[in-house]
């Protein structure tokens, strides 16, 4: 099956209102953090108290998220989803009212940090769907899911695209508060509109009496939480070296756009990987990602322009997708059935964490040597994670055990890298 067949296919399934639906809820999660960065700084005319609430509100859902994640496993994610948009969307609002009542830094950052703790992460459980919804395709459901994380990979980055472009531009026409009241009302609505989708019903694992619990964290998921940490530190200083850059040649005001060509080659790759043959399989295809990630993220240190930067970065982006595509794909296979959205979740928040350090790190290497500093971190990064991925070959390429294997799924004969044949585990 191509992959526009596949994705045609898919869409038949989930139907055109749920894949909008789950697209759209990712915005306000891309929004928030920039959002608040730009309106507390704006209010309290300080960058120090924006960068302070902006990284409250990323490490709260980087921390909060994993026990959301658990309890959608536990009672479903409709009640755990509809809880979180509302009093998510309830805490930005509260947010920029704090802010245009000059509250002080401390309050705001607080405040911000509370609204970070119950953003629903809409992308991994998204992913989690994917696998029931195509139960009934038969032999073809191991292509299909593939096709989806395909998708979902290269949604993820459409949003963190649109989302602050979205922001950017109801920024210019009114203010950082506008930006985040909208971010506010699209939770609300379309995050509630995920939860209570009858496919949220359809991701609930069965559960079983008698049978013995098992744990979420493996040597596998550990490994790709690692690798997940590192390419977030790779986002993290290649945005922390664009604005650097973008501040020193007085564009300032464009470093978001550059930022943003690197989420165009991923979105393209991200939607191509569908079309790579099963042989070719993850653990594979997360080294040569890898290895792209660090032979084309090196001209970064050789960068002293807008336009030379842009042209190293829409290249470099077509690397990105197919590296976490891969680490979701495996972390998916490898998790126990009752514990997949945790794992997708985990993921996602070793991804958000591995983004404050790097950008952290780069920052701080940027104040006294410039950009190049920045983007050491970043090629840095790549180099660990081409190392990860060369150390961490065999167990990847390891069978998963059987109550490791979702629901209605077809048991792989071989490795994690995705063989059809095998057996129904129900």
């Amino acid at each position: 099956m191509s992959p526009i067949a596949s994705y045609r296919h898919l869409l038949r399934l989930a139907g055109p209102l749920y894949v909008v639906i789950a697209f759209v809820g990712r915005l306000p999660l891309a929004m928030s953090q920039m959002g608040a960065l730009l309106l507390v700084s704006g209010t309290t005319g300080s960058y120090a108290a924006g960068g302070l609430a902006a990284g409250a509100l990323a490490v709260a859902n980087a921390l909060c998220s994993p026990v959301a994640a658990v309890l959608s496993d536990r009672i479903g994610q409709r009640p755990v989803v509809l809880v979180q948009s509302v009093l998510g969307g309830l805490g930005l609002l509260a947010l920029v009212v704090l802010a245009h009542r000059d509250a002080s830094g401390g309050v705001l950052a607080a405040t911000a940090g509370l609204s970070g703790a119950f953003l629903p992460q809409i992308g991994p459980l998204a992913r989690v769907r994917w696998r029931p919804i195509t139960r009934n395709s038969g032999a073809r459901q191991p292509r299909l899911v593939e096709a989806a994380f395909s998708y979902e990979g290269a949604a993820d980055e459409a949003t963190f695209v649109l989302g602050p472009a979205l922001l950017g531009l109801l920024v210019l026409v009114a203010d950082p508060g506008a930006g985040l009241v909208v971010a506010a009302v699209l939770l609300v609505v379309f995050g509630c509109a995920f939860a209570v989708h009858p496919t949220a019903e359809l991701a609930r694992a069965p559960r079983r009496t008698g049978q013995p619990r098992v744990r979420v964290l493996s040597a596998t998921l550990v490994v790709l939480m690692l690798a997940q940490g590192l390419i977030g530190a790779f986002f993290g200083s290649v945005q922390t070296g664009t604005s650097v850059l973008a501040t020193s040649v007085g564009h300032a005001g464009i470093a978001g756009l550059v930022h943003a060509v690197l989420g165009v080659g991923s979105v393209a790759a991200g939607l191509a990987i569908a079309g790579v043959p099963e042989r070719f399989g993850f653990p594979l295809r997360m080294l040569v990602a890898a290895g792209g990630l660090l032979v084309l993220s090196l001209p970064l240190l050789a960068v002293d322009s807008l336009r030379s930067l842009v042209l190293v970065v829409l290249v470099l982006g077509f690397v990105v997708a197919p590296y976490m595509i891969s680490n979701f794909t495996m972390g998916e296979r490898s998790a126990p059935v009752a514990k997949v959205g945790t794992a997708m979740t985990l993921l996602a928040a070793a991804t958000g964490l591995g983004y404050a350090v790097g950008s952290a790190l780069a920052g701080r290497l940027a104040d006294d040597h410039g950009h190049t500093a920045a983007f050491a971190v970043t090629v840095s990064a790549a180099a660990g994670a081409l190392l990860l991925s060369l150390a961490s070959q065999r167990l990847l390429r390891r069978p998963a055990a059987p109550h490791h294997l979702p629901f209605g799924t077809v048991q792989p004969s071989s490795e994690v890298s995705g063989s059809t044949a095998g057996v129904v585990h129900a």
